[in-house]
Order: structure tokens, then C-alpha cells, then sequence
């Protein structure tokens, strides 16, 4: 089962590196076409501001569940670093256990709430028509995998306490 989970978590942090990769070289495109459109064709495309707009967002939520998976987020660290080993795991869980709950309550629940009503309302974008629920997507699909990527370190943690103290 540990093995499953952990197949599926590398595979999602592939999928999730991946798609980010392609935003981000979306928005590029996107915004050199304004430019060019702008500057060059002296027509500016009426779509590529807003279409830049929805990218970064997504490369933002996106982006933090990369940086979360990889433990490349902004911590405060240096106390629980002074604990002995087996206090430190305690408080590296219960940090893990709460960023769950806001995860999960903000970020999953939240963003379902946003998602569904947002598209229950028939909002859409105005230069391209996409109803906004699936432009706040972005939102509760983050939050997933946050979760995933914490309950993967909880099983890390707890599994291999003696690895882990050597490690941060």
C-alpha cells in the first residue's frame, strides 16, 4: 500500500512539474503576442492580458504545491532544529497535520465551494468566454496535492524516524 501511494505521489509530482513547465512556457508565448500585437501590428490582441492573467494564477497555485513537494518552502525551522530527534518528528507531524487542515478546509473545501458556485452563477471571462469555475480550478486541485505531498512526508516521518533526523 506504502509503495502504491508513494508510485502515485511520484507520479503526480511529475505530472504536476510537467504542467507547470508548459504555463510557464504558455505564458510566455501569450505574452510575447501581446507585444508583438501591441508594438509591432500596432493591433493589440484583446485576449492575451486576460489570458496572462489566468496562467499566472494557475503557475502560482501550481507552482507552491512544486515547491511544497519538494520541501522548497519558506520555513521557520531553527527551533524545532535545536529539539532532540524524537520532538522534532512530533512537531515536523503536527506542522504536517496543520497545513493539512488548512489545505483541506481552505484550499480543497474553499476552492470546491468557489469552483461550483462560480459556475452554478454561468460567470465566464469576458475576452474568451471560459466560465470562470474552471479558471478557479486551479485553486482546489493545489490543495490536493499539498495534501498528498504532507501525508507522504507523515509517512516518511513516521516510518523512518532514525533517517530523518539526519535529514531535513
Amino acid at each position: 500500500m506504502r509503495q502504491t501511494f508513494l508510485q502515485a505521489k511520484n507520479g503526480l509530482n511529475w505530472a504536476l512539474e510537467k504542467s507547470v513547465a508548459m504555463i510557464v512556457a504558455a505564458l510566455v508565448l501569450d505574452v510575447l503576442w501581446g507585444v508583438c500585437t501591441r508594438f509591432l501590428l500596432a493591433t493589440p490582441s484583446r485576449w492575451t492580458e486576460e489570458v496572462a492573467t489566468f496562467l499566472l494564477m494557475w503557475v502560482a497555485l501550481l507552482g507552491a504545491a512544486v515547491a511544497f513537494g519538494r520541501r522548497e518552502h519558506l520555513g521557520i525551522d531553527y527551533f524545532v532544529h535545536k529539539l532532540d530527534p524524537s520532538a522534532r518528528q512530533l512537531a515536523e507531524i503536527c506542522v504536517e497535520i496543520i497545513v493539512i487542515a488548512f489545505a483541506a478546509s481552505c484550499m480543497v473545501y474553499g476552492g470546491y465551494m468557489l469552483v461550483s458556485e462560480t459556475l452554478q452563477a454561468g460567470q465566464v471571462t469576458p475576452a474568451l468566454g471560459i466560465r470562470m469555475g474552471y479558471v478557479y480550478l486551479a485553486v482546489p486541485l493545489s490543495g490536493v496535492c499539498i495534501i498528498v505531498f504532507c501525508l507522504e512526508r507523515i509517512i516518511h516521518l513516521t516510518n523512518q524516524p532514525e533517517e530523518h533526523s539526519q535529514t531535513k
